[in-house]
């Protein structure tokens, strides 16, 4: 039996979450398919016993007045989820170091610290801020970057300043630059340091990462931005788009998986596998893409033109992650480093902690949840034989447990709770060919005006997601989502503003 509607939504995402409940509210008949059994992708959680562990986003940006989250659930007028703001928003320790490098929430205090952690780079700090302003003015605009027709260009104009003129005479310039033309070069330590928070966010070193884009990630843990922990678990935030899309009169259908898409009269037709492995069809006026656009070759076929295919497959592979879940006794958590940190690793290689807050639902009182996170190539942990992959699966969990030992002093009888996910347990959650977590990495060229575009080549297909301006994060996939969506509605004639 086939159904139609005017918009199937790929991918249950916060990016697909928030596109479909803003296409919902504007009175269009949308369909979110979903592969897993639940919603939230790469933001979701699972649960281990008395343990509730998210999957891979740990916190959230977008939660302060103004911040994309907070003005699309004013939109729907549904209450934002409970969050904390932290502070710090991440420690980061330097391999060597005894002492952690704390990025406070106050810009004063971080100021001082910076000083008194890197003398001598004020002057790069104080062009990353100058930046950052400009690059947030101009986000605030509601820009469509980059711009593949006569409309997107109008609102792209639309958003640009003096200031982001200015600052476009960086567009083509990475972090390291900035470093050589503030004299801070030859600080290794600072390099170091700007290493382990850029791939934290951009999946690229000082090196090749677009100095606009590093400017703001340097930022976000700061007022008036910050960063966010959900109470509960970050199922939370998807949670809330359900509603906001149920209120709408939108649909989600779980356990749907797309298999191909196909051009349909003017439209398209959606076919895959849904519950109990019955085959599924839908007939939709529009599509809006948020697996990630290596999916794309798959799902299209001969369908995708061949130009676009090549720009595709030129594109170099997104991260996979190795994520240690485990849980502890509170008393093993060093209050210092606050919940979450970075610690400089060499094997498999350096990881991101976070560990829960005592009583938000993610472990026991008295006990804490902790994951700990490491990018590595995806595509080489598939293809083994069983007994290759889980050999190399075990060493990547006794390489993170021995740089927790280290940096933490755990040892193995402190872990209440431990397992390892590898890109083929990420790629069985979220469908994502090879497990890839990450959109593209944001280098000069591709971030921007010379990113992968949200408007495709074939007419009613769009994309958003980590993939598409500005990256990733749950804040980042939510304003590619506001983009793609005001992009469909001005297609048919339509406008969409978010209410306040």
């Amino acid at each position: 039996m086939t159904s139609r509607c005017d918009v199937a939504v790929l991918g249950g995402g916060i990016a697909g979450l928030t596109a479909a409940a803003l296409l919902a509210a504007e009175g269009l008949q949308v369909e979110l398919l979903e592969a897993h059994y639940q919603s939230g992708g790469c933001a979701g959680t699972f649960r281990r016993g008395p343990y509730v562990f998210d999957v891979g986003a740990t916190q959230v940006a977008g939660f302060e007045p103004g911040g994309i989250h907070q003005r699309l659930f004013a939109h729907f007028g549904v209450p934002l989820p409970e969050a904390s703001p932290l502070d710090p928003g991440c420690s980061v320790q330097l391999a060597g170091e005894s002492a952690a490098i704390p990025l406070w929430r106050d810009p004063e205090r971080w100021a001082q610290e910076r000083l008194r952690q890197f003398p001598g780079s004020e002057r790069f700090w104080q062009l990353c801020a100058l930046l950052h302003r400009s690059n947030w003015a101009f986000a605030a605009q509601d820009p469509v970057l980059p711009p593949r027709s006569l409309w997107d260009l109008q609102q792209l104009l639309g958003a640009l300043s003096a200031g982001t003129l200015a600052s476009g005479l960086f567009t083509t310039a990475t972090i390291a630059d900035l470093l050589v033309l503030c004299g801070c070069s030859g600080d290794q330590r600072l390099r170091r340091f700007l290493d382990l928070q850029l791939r934290l966010y951009s999946q690229e070193s000082a090196d090749r990462t677009a100095a606009l884009y590093g400017a703001t990630v340097l930022a976000m843990a700061q007022e008036p931005l910050g960063l966010w922990h959900l109470q509960g678990s970050m199922q939370r935030l998807s949670q809330a788009l359900e509603a906001a899309l149920e209120a709408a009169g939108g649909r989600l259908r779980l356990r749907h998986r797309v298999a191909s898409l196909e051009r349909h009269g003017s439209g398209w037709r959606v076919q895959g596998n849904g519950p109990a492995d019955q085959p599924f069809q839908l007939e939709a006026a529009q599509v809006v893409n948020t697996l990630p656009p290596q999916a794309l070759p798959g799902l299209l076929g001969d369908a995708l033109p061949a130009s676009y295919r090549r720009r595709l497959a030129g594109f170099p592979d997104p991260s996979g992650a190795l994520v240690l879940y485990g849980a502890v006794a509170r008393e093993r958590v060093p209050a210092l480093l606050g919940l979450h940190a970075q610690l400089e690793w060499k094997d498999p290689g350096s990881l991101f902690i976070s560990f829960s807050a005592e009583g938000d639902g993610r472990a026991p009182l008295g006990q804490a949840t902790l994951i700990a996170s490491v990018f590595t190539a995806a595509r080489p942990w598939f293809g083994l034989q069983e007994e290759d992959y889980q050999r190399r699966k075990q060493a990547a969990l006794s390489g993170i447990q021995s740089g927790l030992q280290q940096f933490l002093g755990l040892q193995p009888a402190d872990y209440l709770h431990a397992e390892l996910s590898t890109p083929r347990g990420f790629a069985g959650w979220t469908g994502r060919p090879f497990g890839f977590v990450g959109g593209l990495g944001q280098h000069p060229s591709r971030f921007g005006p010379f990113g992968l575009a949200s408007r495709t080549p074939l007419p009613g297909l769009w994309l958003c997601g980590d993939a598409i301006y500005p990256g990733e994060g749950t804040a980042g996939v939510s304003l590619s989502a506001l983009m793609a969506s005001r992009q469909l509605l001005a297609a048919q004639g339509r406008q969409l503003q978010l209410r306040t």
